[in-house]
């Protein structure tokens, strides 16, 4: 079976070795690129040499990448300088996709609506939300040209009212759903059935878990989203390529106490990512099981 994580389980910044050898010891085939995923930081070609060089040291396969929103360069913002260079630090990560055969997308954050979002601050999401679409629209020519989807991630506490209005504004081979299990466990698990709803546009995965009341990116099995549902509407959606999880080793066992994630030593990285291994391929099973007999 074919299992792919989140690069970054052991912190997002520095040398990513230690972490691609140890998901690559404990099972996992394709790595979901999760490095740089929310600052300013542009892949040049050293760097993107590199990991293709990590890549077939450890015999690892890229799926997707996790796109920057950035932090002064931010794709939606209403400033227009700021969003032109967040676009180009999008389209960074898309040629960055391309130079390293990613079979996947780019998956990216979008602003949204919450469900607790007083009434008088709607106006400052929409004032965003058109931000967004301009730069979707800049960004369509290279999408065009290298082939490349865009799966809009759903967030804490989301209405999906934005990711529902982009799959309406632009096609499906373009802008798609990356689905965060940990994000929509918020509010008791009720934000699954806007998956359910919208299941036929479902192009990429962050798949972990969580007690319902933080984003704590664990693996399966430790909180309280609803694996049996989830794996049910996966069965029967879109999507088509490797079961990926976005995990983290912060709120596990696995942590060297006193430590700081990025500096945990690779016994614990390894134990960590065996661990979650044998979790990840327990859900990719029960996928499986659910999918329909011809």
């Amino acid at each position: 079976m074919i299992i792919a994580a989140a690069s970054d389980f052991a912190g997002s910044t520095g040398d990513p070795e230690l972490s691609l050898r140890a998901l690559a010891e404990a099972g996992f085939s394709s790595l979901h690129w999760c490095h740089h995923w929310c600052d300013d930081f542009h892949y040049g070609r050293h760097e993107i040499a590199y990991i293709r060089s990590l890549l077939k040291k450890y015999n690892l396969r890229m799926l997707d990448i996790h796109g920057s929103q950035g932090v002064e360069k931010l794709w939606y913002s209403p400033i227009e300088y700021r969003r032109r260079e967040g676009v180009d630090l999008v389209a960074n990560r898309v040629r960055m996709l391309r130079e390293l055969d990613g079979t996947g997308t780019i998956m990216m954050h979008i602003p949204t609506y919450r469900i607790d979002l007083p009434a008088e601050e709607r106006p400052a999401v929409t004032q965003l939300f058109e931000a967004l679409c301009r730069s979707i629209d800049d960004l369509m020519p290279l999408l065009d040209s290298t082939d490349t989807l865009i799966a809009v991630e759903n967030m804490w506490r989301d209405t999906w009212e934005t990711t529902e209005a982009l799959m309406e504004r632009y096609p499906a081979n373009r802008i798609g759903i990356c689905y965060d299990s940990g994000h929509a466990n918020a509010n008791c698990n009720k934000r699954i059935e806007s998956l359910a709803r919208n299941k036929g546009r479902l192009e990429a995965l962050h798949l972990h878990d969580n007690n319902g009341e933080g984003d704590q990116h664990q693996p399966p099995f430790y909180g309280t989203v609803d694996w049996q549902r989830l794996a049910g509407i996966i069965a029967t959606s879109s999507y088509s390529r490797e079961i990926s999880f976005e995990m983290s080793m912060g709120n596990t066992p696995f942590m060297q106490e006193g430590v700081e994630v990025r500096d945990q030593p690779y016994e614990n990285r390894l134990a960590f990512a065996r661990d979650a291994f044998e979790r990840c391929k327990r859900f990719g099973e029960m996928v499986e099981a659910a999918r329909p007999t011809a």
